[in-house]
């Protein structure tokens, strides 16, 4: 009966898995081509007093666009997502609440901050309750594009791991400027690097090795290798994140900071699979 029962439990499991991937592949230039473009502007309307207030940074649209635009990320990884996995993940999702508050608290480590808009529900009245979903896929999706540039060198764990914290850091180059042009933070005083202090570098740093680290122990590199070479829609994620943020740094004149999004693009166009795919998906006869 255990037996039966565990066979019956994978094959859900399983179904479940393929349902989700369906829908994935089938929307994917919705998700994450549509989608940032559709948030870019909202988020520049708003920023400009160009919305309505129900619409002006709205924390329902902020969080729902952001779940969706997380989704190739998700379904990418369920099938590598097991109890080692769980349980590192959940260190790195209590790091992220514990280091968010110690940094508005006492300035330390990416120096003196403050939210100017709720994005959504905050913990404590201080910090965004929904902050893992807006870091921890930052980390997974550098992490993953990483392992995909590197190939052979990502099994050198130097190499492997300096490169995904020069990711990581990469990123914030690319979304601090970005979300400071839009008021969803600001510094204090503002920083050289449009309104952003070199401090903020130094603890993303500091918080992304600790994540990339808790990242490296969480999954088997080698199914998860494999796994993220024949999933061809899981760093989408990463599409939206340089389309949405990308695009505001152009908006606003931040060209030093698009131009680290740029640099991402070429980092996914070498992995062969956005050269033509994704477009190609929205097309009736793609896909």
């Amino acid at each position: 009966m255990d037996s039966l029962s565990t066979r019956s439990h994978d094959w859900t499991r399983a179904a479940v898995q393929r349902r989700l991937e369906t829908i994935v592949r089938e929307n994917r230039f919705t998700i994450a081509v549509v989608f940032p473009v559709v948030g870019a502007v909202t988020l520049v309307a708003s920023a400009e007093g160009l919305l309505p207030d129900p619409l002006s940074y709205n924390p329902f649209l902020i969080l729902f666009g952001t779940l969706v635009m997380r989704s190739p990320l998700v379904v990418g990884l369920l099938p590598r997502i097991d109890r080692r996995a769980v349980g590192a993940l959940g260190v790195l999702t209590a790091f992220t609440y514990a280091i968010e508050i110690v940094g508005v608290r006492t300035d330390w480590p990416y120096g003196a901050f403050e939210y100017g808009i709720r994005l959504g529900p905050m913990l404590f009245g201080e910090i965004p309750l929904a902050l893992p979903l807006f870091f921890v896929p930052l980390v997974l999706n550098a992490y993953l594009l990483t392992l995909l540039v590197l190939r052979g060198w990502a099994e050198n764990p130097v190499v492997r791991l300096g490169t995904a914290i020069a990711a990581i850091v990469g990123i914030d180059l690319v979304l601090d400027p970005a979300a400071v042009a839009i008021g969803f933070w600001a510094y204090l005083p503002p920083g050289g690097y449009y309104g952003v202090p070199a401090s903020n570098y130094g603890g993303w740093l500091l918080s992304g090795t600790v994540a990339v680290v808790l990242v490296d122990l969480a999954f088997d590199r080698a199914a998860l290798r494999e796994r993220v070479r024949t999933c061809e829609f899981v760093l989408d994620d990463l599409v939206s994140f340089v389309l949405l943020w990308g695009s505001i740094n152009v908006l606003y004149g931040n060209w030093l900071a698009a131009g680290v999004a740029g640099i991402f693009c070429l980092g996914l166009f070498s992995t062969d699979r956005y050269d033509r795919e994704l477009v190609w998906t929205a097309l009736p006869i793609g896909g």
